[in-house]
């Protein structure tokens, strides 16, 4: 059966509504989100016209979703350009691997630590190759012509800022949008550049903070309580949201006696900085739809509730990311593995905070294999988010 065939003409449906496609942090990790949409593209019959008039992105899925923004008059092309990122990558395209590098960086934490230097150490590593591939790979200008054209309705990166502890969700959007304000969130209406990507990918610790609009910004998912709310304030009626990771029953109900590593603590801590908002979130917009389903329709038709119903698919990995990546921890430079060998994150147990660190090759696209077979999987669920009313 061709991709055609399973779509049928889907995509020609979109006038309808406005779907929005909501991608989470997690470092290497949102390789997995490539192979979602590759998915996504072939379900759909590698559609020309944007599915997602609304992106919205966090840490590494804020770099994927202003890709596919710069992209968007052609969703094939823009998928296309995230595999041959993605597909191709390496540490060093990320940050800084090579001995001299690293030798700096722990020799500034061992320092400060000690109360040799005064200085701050400003993160573990060097991101700055990051910023050049940025510059390299992403014209931020094709935005705005994208929704000058109407390929796009808006896009939004959220960073979360080290003094005001506020997480704000930068975005950039056609007339109609608005900018929001509710407890400890924002969304601040701007013209989208490399800062806004580099501050809301900005691992705590790993990678250094990004000085925007008079304060440091920080990883976006720090303190984001609802990481799906920018998508339904931009104007989103459906969203589809993709993880980076997963709890199993399994990981659940494991218990060990053995005192964790310092990497099982860090990759925990990550973890509940990536995953738990998102869970916590998803629940809460299920409560609200089934609240909304108790509402006679007249009552929300006539307008007076400020109240929709919004379709939710949500796609996770199928399996546990972290034992993916120990099977690739070897393909680490050897810089790195020499860093992190003393945190136990080279052991299996410790393995969740590599998954965040290990931008290689192998890794990445077995990451897009799982996202892809997981998404090919849930057809039926893809084609339907896409068709009819968001009730």
């Amino acid at each position: 059966m061709t991709n055609r065939g399973i779509a049928g003409n889907v995509s020609e449906l979109r006038p309808r509504f406005r779907a929005g496609l909501v991608l989470t942090g997690g470092g290497a990790r949102a390789a997995y989100q490539v192979g979602v949409v590759k998915a996504v593209r072939d379900i759909l019959g590698s559609p020309v016209k944007n599915p997602f008039p609304i992106l919205v992105g966090t840490s590494a899925g804020a770099i994927n979703a202003a890709t596919l923004a710069a992209y968007s008059d052609n969703f094939t092309r823009a998928v296309g350009n995230l595999l041959e990122n993605w597909e191709n990558m390496h540490v060093d395209h990320v940050y800084k691997a090579d001995f001299p590098s690293i030798i700096r960086s722990g020799a500034k934490w061992l320092s400060s630590l000690m109360l040799i230097s005064r200085r701050n150490p400003i993160s573990l590593l060097d991101n700055s190759p990051l910023a050049d591939m940025l510059a390299r790979t992403l014209p931020f200008e094709r935005i705005q012509d994208n929704i000058d054209s109407g390929a796009l309705y808006a896009v939004s990166v959220t960073a979360s800022g080290y003094t005001s502890g506020q997480s704000v969700s930068f975005f950039q959007g056609g007339s109609g949008t608005e900018g929001w304000e509710r407890n400890q969130r924002i969304g601040a209406a701007v013209t989208l550049k490399m800062e806004y990507l580099l501050a809301s990918s900005a691992l705590p610790f790993i990678f250094p903070a990004v000085k925007v609009h008079r304060e440091y910004f920080g990883d976006g998912s720090m303190r984001q309580i609802a990481p799906i709310s920018p998508a339904l304030h931009l104007g989103a009626d459906r969203v589809l949201v993709v993880g980076t990771g997963r709890q199993t029953m399994d990981m659940a109900r494991s218990r060990s006696n053995i005192y964790p590593s310092l990497a099982q603590i860090a990759g925990h801590a990550l973890n509940s900085i990536f995953l738990d908002s998102l869970s916590v979130d998803l629940e809460r917009l299920e409560r609200i739809n089934r609240t909304v389903s108790l509402i006679p329709p007249e009552r929300l038709a006539a307008g007076n509730l400020p109240l929709r119903p919004i379709k939710v698919l949500f796609i996770s990995p199928s399996q546990p990311i972290e034992r993916i990546a120990a099977r690739f921890l070897h393909e680490l430079p050897r810089s790195v593995r020499v860093l992190l060998r003393p945190t136990g994150a080279l052991n299996r147990s410790g393995s969740n905070l590599a998954s965040y660190l290990l931008f290689e090759e192998s890794f990445c696209r077995a990451l897009i294999d799982l996202g892809y077979q997981d998404t090919v999987a849930r057809s039926t669920e893809v084609v339907s988010f896409f068709e009819g009313s968001p009730s």
